[in-house]
């Protein structure tokens, strides 16, 4: 059996220097997981953001077909007329909608506001 001349100083620096190496190996690791994530990200948001201009395009033109349909059966104003505030209806009903889920959410987090004071006074009481 071997016998080494190093203190435990020398070891446990060692150790740490291990333990360094091992936290920035880790950390570049994680690092390099993220950036390749985040591209992923960056193509599917580009490919959704693309989805919406063309489905906003397919919209306009079915409510030009809709406008177009109806003005075979009443004039050309009335028939855009009759979209247009179908469209009114359907926007205000979307947007009272939105409202109250806007409504309902909280703004701090009540808990969490609640926990970091708690966390506070107890921190307070233990430095007295």
């Amino acid at each position: 059996m071997e016998r080494y001349d190093r203190s435990v100083s020398d070891v446990m620096h060692d150790i740490l220097r291990n333990l360094q190496d091992i936290m920035r190996s880790e950390i570049r690791l994680a690092k390099a997981e993220v950036r390749e994530e985040s591209q992923k990200f960056r193509a599917a948001g580009a490919l959704l953001a693309a989805a919406g201009i063309i489905s906003l395009f397919a919209l306009f033109f079915l409510l030009f077909t809709a406008v177009e349909a109806l003005a075979l059966v009443v004039p050309g104003w009335e028939a855009t007329l009759i979209v247009a505030v179908g469209l009114i209806v359907v926007s205000g009903v979307l947007t009272a909608i939105g409202v109250r889920v806007l409504n309902r959410i909280r703004t701090p987090p009540a808990r969490t506001v609640e926990n970091i004071r708690e966390s506070i006074r107890w921190a307070k009481t233990q430095l007295k």
